[in-house]
């Protein structure tokens, strides 16, 4: 018989352990290993059972249990120490109060909003890499004292568990989770009513979500759930799954938490006492609703849109982490229109203007509207995620700025970083200091057997659920070895990560599982989209090769990819795989989790290990991309340089060069560790993005909003009129019988512009020079600002001189461009506005320059 209602009774600690449940609640355990401890010695049977999670051991622990460690001495002293240590953590100054203690004008908090966050397996709210970014910045902002406010949704279904059939085929279940058994509690008024934020829909509709708090060391994680009785059906759905149902859903879910998002930071602030956050973070486009609500909250205080969208975007920071436009969200304009429109959400703004800022121009997504446009409309900083991904967003979204070079599009980069308490393993982390050979060796065959033990229980739990018996899974004691070199591929499983590349040539592939002498082993784990077939077709290939008895105990697919799974992967593998399409990888973070314990890395240079690559921390494969190769010629080229790498260098230097095999560890521990770090990611969030944006926050008040939104609607009527008009350029030595000007030398520039009823303090003319290749193009362009020389002319004309540096030899050339000017613009591009002089050729310029 199945239960009518569902609900969770919560244990009642006995008043000597009640530290116990403020452990538990604060996630802060999921990387403090003494707090972990502290649960396992409370029961270790029960800690294992409950899969590492406190609140359910606590709820799974007898009344005797709970007496007789309530009068254990030595257990009741390890819990004040555990208790103190994170009173001590939750309070003491840390990176960001000593900073502004020194003065640095750092923002008083930041929102930071995230469709996904992975924290811990016992809050299963994520789907991959996204997730565990945005949890580990989180985790990353507590260590660091940043006052962070985490923004996501409460999925009662979670992702999705993946088991599999018996023909290897990707199966779901959508357990259901109760938040009452999770670590969260309801946000609640003085009074004790749960707080709710509600969305207007079409047709007279209600969406009301309930906020729930998760408290992950000093940062509180908001999360919404429209699971609420007072919903309809379908409005209690929308936070039902994890990046499922239709566009509508997946609107509804942006809305609710990019606009409802909003309203529970409000909330949130409101009866704490937080602070207001002064900067507002989309990590990706998926909460990029909450500048409309941003906006709206302005125009209710008096602000016209234009200037409300100023503010707004002073105060926005938007990181992408999509390489191709597919990847982006898009819905139709109808769409759109209906839940923006007179009965739906934001009265205050119309339809019309929400559109303006998410629709595309290029004539193939005409009509849709981009969640990735409008995320960059409502900030005025954006980044990438690594040094090529920023490169690869700013050619994607170039079309954005137009009249500049891609290299010049506002977009600039910083690199994913890892939160190292989480996934080093603790073996590891007990050894700051070096270690002699012998013992690192010990070490890491320890942690290499650790994962070979969990692989063998979750394979033959995966046999098992596939139909098989006992009496059949006898030769899964032998799966894998650990004296043998490891190899571990873990991820996402789209087209372009290319999970089946390493099964191009099976006899290959073969030979290098069953090599006599220097034989590798390889585990395999990753989840498809449930809509994705493909993704399954790429699983079940690989399954169906993984069956192979000739080869099963050297090769085995993990179904269930998750956080625990990942850090015994991480931690025990020798050498971690990466092979997606070039430049197709954002970053690709599972390297770095696998680089902190010591593993090194094989991969494409591709993310992060394009930036960061040393023969010292690993291996390059070499990549087709750029080639004239198609998809299937490009996969063999690069599955030989995989298997070549793999049988002529990398097993040879672990069975017969174990030294320099221990010394490329130690460097990959020494030198890469520090810069994976996500202390370091969040550190350079907070200086280079989250600093500049909150001073524009603060600099755009009312009236200062009002005034840039009016100066860029006179400067955007004016540009028609703004040209460059005759410019001459006076070199060095005129009656020399030189053919041109030598290093070190200077020209005098002298231009003249056309600004029609723009003033010169509304522009800036520049000199843009450098090398020129073939086709006249400025290669690492120099910008030289030019400067007015008296008043207009008659005929409206400015004229606008200064000194060109010639500090480069070779095939050299240069231009004049003017770019609007505001004190309050973040950048010179940021307009999209660009004005040059009329098309000619640069060797004609050139020309005129060796002969004045």
């Amino acid at each position: 018989m199945k239960a009518i209602r569902r609900f969770s009774v919560r244990p009642v600690l006995p008043e000597p352990l009640r530290p116990l449940g403020e452990l538990a609640r604060n996630l802060r355990w999921s990387w403090h290993s003494g707090s972990r401890d502290l649960f396992r010695h409370a029961d270790p049977q029960g800690w294992q059972a409950a899969g590492g999670d406190p609140q359910r051991l606590l709820g799974s622990l007898s009344v005797s249990r709970l007496a007789a460690l309530a009068h254990d001495r030595g257990f009741l002293r390890r819990l004040e120490v555990a208790s103190g240590d994170l009173r001590d953590y939750l309070s003491e100054p840390r990176w960001y109060q000593r900073s502004v203690a020194e003065g640095a004008e750092l923002p008083a908090a930041v929102a930071y909003f995230s469709p996904e966050f992975g924290i811990a397996g016992a809050l299963p709210q994520y789907s991959g890499g996204l997730g565990i970014l945005a949890g580990d910045h989180l985790k990353a902002a507590s260590d660091l004292g940043l006052p962070l406010i985490g923004v996501g949704l409460l999925y009662r279904h979670g992702y999705f568990c993946q088991t599999l059939s018996r023909d290897g085929w990707q199966q779901e279940r959508y357990p259901v989770l109760d938040p009452d058994e999770l670590p969260l509690s309801p946000l609640r008024e003085a009074d004790g009513t749960d707080v709710e934020v509600s969305l207007a829909l079409p047709g007279g509709r209600t969406l009301r979500a309930r906020i729930w708090q998760a408290q992950v060391g000093r940062v509180p994680l908001l999360l919404l759930d429209s699971g609420v009785v007072h919903n309809d059906a379908a409005e209690r759905d929308v936070t039902d799954r994890l990046y499922g149902g239709g566009r509508e859903q997946r609107l509804l879910q942006e809305m609710l938490l990019g606009i409802g998002g909003v309203r529970a930071v409000r909330a949130y602030c409101r009866i704490t006492g937080h602070a207001e956050p002064e900067v507002f973070h989309t990590n990706e486009g998926h909460a990029g609703f909450l500048g409309l609500e941003r906006i709206q909250e302005l125009i209710r205080r008096g602000s016209d849109f234009d200037g409300a969208l100023e503010a707004v975007r002073g105060g926005t920071v938007f990181t992408t982490h999509t390489p191709v436009p597919a990847g982006i969200d898009r819905f139709d304009r109808e769409l759109i229109d209906r839940h923006f429109g007179e009965d739906g959400e934001l009265p205050d703004i119309t339809a019309d203007q929400v559109l303006g800022l998410g629709t595309e121009d290029a004539p193939e997504t005409a009509g849709l509207f981009n969640m990735a446009v409008m995320g960059l409309r409502l900030a005025q900083r954006a980044n990438g995620v690594s040094t090529l991904h920023g490169a690869v967003s700013r050619q994607m979204f170039a079309g954005l700025w137009p009249g500049f070079d891609a290299a010049e599009v506002p977009i600039t980069s910083i690199t994913n970083g890892v939160h190292a308490p989480t996934w080093v393993a603790p073996e590891l982390a007990a050894h700051t200091g070096p270690l002699p050979d012998s013992r690192l060796w010990e070490l890491r065959r320890t942690l290499r057997e650790q994962l070979v033990q969990d692989v063998r229980e979750r394979l033959h739990r995966s046999w098992r659920s596939r139909g098989a018996a006992d009496a059949e899974l006898g030769w899964i004691d032998n799966v894998l070895d650990p004296d043998i070199l490891t190899v571990g591929f873990a991820r996402r499983v789209p087209s372009y990560k290319r999970l089946t590349l390493m099964l191009h040539d099976r006899e290959r592939l073969m030979e290098l599982l069953l090599h006599p002498e220097r034989p590798v082993q390889l585990v395999v784990a990753g989840k498809a989209h449930p809509a994705d077939d493909g993704g399954k077709k790429l699983i079940q290939e690989l399954v169906r090769f993984t069956d192979d008895p000739r080869v099963r105990h050297r090769i085995v697919f993990l179904p269930d990819y998750g956080m625990r799974m990942a850090q015994k992967l991480y931690a025990g593998c020798d050498v971690w795989l990466n092979n997606p399409l070039r430049p197709l990888e954002a970053c690709g973070t599972s390297g770095m989790k696998a680089a902190l314990n010591g593993c090194l890395n094989l991969s494409v240079l591709d993310g992060w290990w394009d930036e960061w690559y040393d023969p010292d921390f690993g291996w390059a494969i070499p990549s087709a991309d750029g080639s004239a190769a198609g998809d299937d010629r490009r996969d063999a080229i690069e599955a030989a340089a995989l298997y070549d790498m793999l049988e002529a260098q990398v097993a040879p230097c672990f069975y017969e060069r174990p030294q320099r095999w221990l010394e490329m560890i130690r460097q990959t521990r020494e030198r890469l560790g520090p810069k994976v770090l996500a202390d370091r990611m969040v550190r350079e969030y907070a200086e280079t993005l989250y600093a500049p944006a909150a001073r524009s926050h603060r600099e755009l008040d009312s009236a200062a909003a009002r005034e840039l939104a009016r100066w860029k609607s006179v400067v955007r009527a004016q540009w028609p009129s703004v040209r460059v008009g005759h410019i001459e350029a006076q070199g060095p030595g005129e009656d020399s019988l030189e053919p041109g000007p030598e290093l070190g030398t200077s020209l005098s520039l002298r231009v003249q512009v056309s600004l029609g009823e723009l003033r010169p303090s509304d522009v800036e003319v520049q000199a843009v020079a450098g090398r020129v290749d073939g086709s006249d193009d400025i290669a690492d362009p120099v910008r030289v600002p030019l400067k007015p020389v008296g008043g207009a002319d008659l005929a409206g004309n400015w004229t606008y001189e200064g000194p060109l540096a010639l500090d480069r030899t070779g095939p050299f050339g240069y231009t004049v461009r003017i770019l609007p000017s505001h004190r309050l613009l973040a950048h010179g591009a940021e307009l999209g506005l660009a004005a040059g002089p009329q098309e000619v050729s640069a060797r004609d310029e050139v020309a005129e320059v060796v002969t004045p």
